[in-house]
């Protein structure tokens, strides 16, 4: 592994317009988005828009912000552990924070019903269902790394301007395709269970660990530094990437809700009357009855007293012995 002494200069005057661009555009997609989070609100004040979601994507704002202006960016032009760093920010800590902001639901939320219902068609489109895909998503991410570093692509695109930002590009799209096919708040086409993407992110930790370990043993790498940054860099990469796909996993962990399947309705003559027996929870509905009548914590069950529209409501109280429903042996009935 050569190391060029002379890293490309792109130009003083070149350098600050690049970064005055990158600020005006990050203020842009704040203003943006604090905007559609005002629509959302004004347009449905009693759902509202979640400030949580709303700091989350400010902040993936910002990380990109630190990422792409000093001193990040320039250490990151002068040295692969900058690069490493930046790499970081880009494509896994920023794109985490943006998904978790939810910008496709807000916006959905902000636009005029006909417009939302164009954006949804895109989205459950053939080529976004595709797209979406986690196994898609690593393969852009993920998978893209190896081609990267161990084959000359990465001198080509870090030589010249243009190759380093479509390089951040690429970064920033494939990290948040990531973070949003794994734990995106935001509707997806035929997204996977919880447990396969689980799996798709084991994948994903697996192969971020296998080539940081070779890049850190200098095998089949291709990157012009000296080893030293080159080994830095890998351990950026492997124990950074570990604490990114941690809080990835949190973050899809934390949005796992177990199906619950309904108990199947009570039919026959001793069927629950519904309009006296159950709550809106679709659970028999209690009162606590008194003391001296089926004991502290008793509570009201009512039957149908036999079959036939002109069948009575037979109500008891009833207290819980510890083991099971025990009768109070008060019961009161009224003509159906």
């Amino acid at each position: 592994m050569g190391h060029d002494p002379h890293p490309p200069d792109y130009g003083a005057t070149s350098s600050a317009i690049q970064l005055l661009l990158v600020t005006l555009t990050l203020l842009v997609c704040a203003g943006v988005y604090l905007y559609l989070a005002r629509r959302a609100r004004v347009s449905n004040p009693v759902q509202g828009w979640s400030r949580w979601r709303t700091a989350s994507f400010l902040t993936g704002l910002f990380l990109l912000a630190v990422a792409l202006l000093p001193p990040v960016a320039a250490w990151a032009h002068t040295d692969f552990r900058g690069h490493m760093a930046q790499h970081l920010l880009i494509g896994m800590y920023a794109p985490l924070a943006l998904v978790l902001g939810a910008p496709v639901t807000v916006l959905l939320r902000a636009l005029p019903t006909l417009r939302g219902r164009q954006l949804t068609a895109i989205l459950h489109s053939r080529p976004a269902h595709l797209l979406a895909h986690p196994a898609t998503a690593l393969m852009l991410s993920t998978g893209s790394l190896a081609v990267l570093y161990f084959t000359p692509l990465y001198t080509a695109m870090t030589s010249q301007p243009t190759g380093h930002w479509l390089l951040h590009a690429h970064f920033l799209f494939a990290g948040y395709l990531f973070a949003y096919a794994i734990a995106g708040p935001d509707p997806a086409p035929a997204r996977p269970g919880v447990r396969t993407r689980l799996v798709y992110l084991g994948c994903a930790i697996a192969l971020h660990a296998v080539i940081s370990q070779l890049m850190y043993g200098g095998f089949w790498i291709n990157i012009h530094a000296p080893i030293v940054e080159v080994r830095g860099g890998a351990e950026i990469m492997y124990y950074g990437g570990d604490i990114a796909e941690l809080l990835l996993a949190a973050a899809l962990v934390a949005t796992w809700r177990p199906e619950r399947h309904p108990a199947p309705p009570r039919t026959g003559p001793g069927r629950l009357v519904t309009s006296l027996s159950r709550g809106l929870s679709g659970r028999p509905r209690e009162r606590a009855g008194p003391a001296g009548v089926g004991g502290a914590g008793g509570g009201v069950r009512c039957h149908r007293a036999g079959p036939g529209a002109g069948a009575g409501v037979d109500c008891r109280w009833t207290g819980y012995g510890g083991r099971r429903w025990l009768d109070g042996g008060v019961s009161g009935r009224r003509a159906g």
